[in-house]
């Protein structure tokens, strides 16, 4: 295999990592399902910069279609709250020899699994959640409605300032009740999705419901082993849902749900009591538990068509004070193409496509080895939060 010129080999474990000379001092940060990321310095432009290459995308189709979602999905969307693209390539020569995808993005410095284990009080709280409501508001805006939110893909600055990182299930990835389980995390997965009925935007609004209350409760409040361990551990602490909920499921799903044990569930005072809460703030918010339970009570709701929307959610109490027409209605990304969810080609024709898109890229903000990158990330909000630290 023959690489480009300018380019040099880093070694990391099993893994080669070979990146334009402007890029100095990697080192790895994090071994994700989705590919290897390493903290680099950029010294074309003297700036912190993560560099992921995505993990062999062209092992299979389903590897391949996603890495072309998420590459046309990171030049698409611009928003503070989203993850943006600096830089991509590729270190190989041609097509032929094409096979390793690399994405170069502002480097963060945590994920929300390692925030979600400190004390937040209630402004450090309310802003991530205000962030995570303003990044998926966006999201649908371009009609991508996520379906898998969860804090291993939601990335935090130490000035608290927070970045969704990927772009979730693709529509045709359905899921079923009964489908055997995959080693991936279902916890923020909404019933909706669980239950393999039809969804709307707010099926976003239950995960987000789900890392508050991890952020409050120091723990997974629904950690299931699979789809039906999943849905038991929901309806053990909110209670069955209505029989015009259960109307809704399809037969076999149905048969399954209404057999099981009822359960009367917990009042939200019972399952977040405020001994659990950051003491209620002192700052020109006032921002207390009871609004953060009343919010949370409106965000975990099993019926879809009885959960808050985005829009409201926004503008909740806990919420709004830190509301910016700007950064909640930001110009919407382009429409994104939705034909690509339903199109089905071989590994060699996602191939193709992705090298196009690449060497377009490429082409369009001049070679990765040399060209200043073009950031697709508004600037950081103006103080509106403490350190993290």
């Amino acid at each position: 295999m023959s690489i480009r010129e300018g380019y040099t080999k880093h070694v990391f474990g099993d893994t080669e990592f070979w990146v334009p000379d402007r890029y100095v001092n990697l080192a790895p940060r994090d071994g994700g399902a989705q590919g290897l990321v390493c903290a680099a310095v950029d010294t074309v432009t003297n700036q912190n910069v993560a560099i992921k290459k995505l993990s062999r995308p062209f092992q299979n189709v389903t590897h391949a279609k996603r890495a072309y979602r998420e590459f046309k999905l990171m030049k698409l969307v611009n928003h503070k709250n989203i993850i943006g693209l600096y830089n991509a390539f590729t270190p190989q020569r041609s097509l032929e020899e094409f096979q390793d995808v690399y994405l170069v993005m502002e480097l963060m410095d945590a994920n929300l699994c390692q925030v979600i284990q400190m004390d937040l009080d209630h402004e450090r709280m309310s802003y991530l959640l205000y962030q995570m409501l303003c990044g998926i508001k966006h999201l649908h805006s371009a009609g991508i409605i996520h379906r898998d939110l969860k804090p291993s893909n939601i990335v935090v600055k130490s000035d608290c300032t927070l970045k969704i990182l990927d772009f979730g299930l693709a529509r045709t990835a359905g899921t079923t009740f009964m489908m055997t389980p995959y080693v991936v995390t279902r916890y923020y997965r909404a019933p909706e999705v669980i239950l393999g009925m039809g969804y709307t935007d707010n099926v976003d609004i239950w995960s987000v419901g789900c890392i508050m209350g991890e952020m409050i409760r120091g723990g997974v409040l629904f950690p299931g082993t699979d789809h039906i361990d999943q849905w038991n551990k929901i309806i053990e602490q909110l209670g069955t849902p209505s029989p015009q909920f259960m109307m809704r499921l399809q037969l076999t799903v149905r048969n399954y749900v209404e057999n099981r044990p009822r359960y009367p569930g917990f009042s939200f005072d019972k399952l977040f009591p405020d001994v659990l809460f950051p003491s209620d703030s002192n700052e020109h918010n006032r921002l207390k538990a009871s609004q953060a339970r009343d919010l949370l009570s409106k965000m975990l709701v099993i019926d879809p068509e009885k959960r808050i929307s985005v829009d409201d959610a926004l503008l909740h109490p806990y919420i709004n004070v830190w509301y910016d027409e700007q950064e909640v209605n930001a110009p919407a990304p382009g429409p994104y193409d939705h034909s690509v969810d339903e199109r089905e080609h071989t590994v060699e024709q996602w191939k193709e496509l992705i090298y196009q898109e690449v060497m377009e890229y490429e082409n369009s903000h001049g070679r990765a080895s040399s060209s200043q990158p073009s950031p697709a990330t508004n600037s950081e909000p103006n103080g509106t939060a403490e350190s993290m630290r």
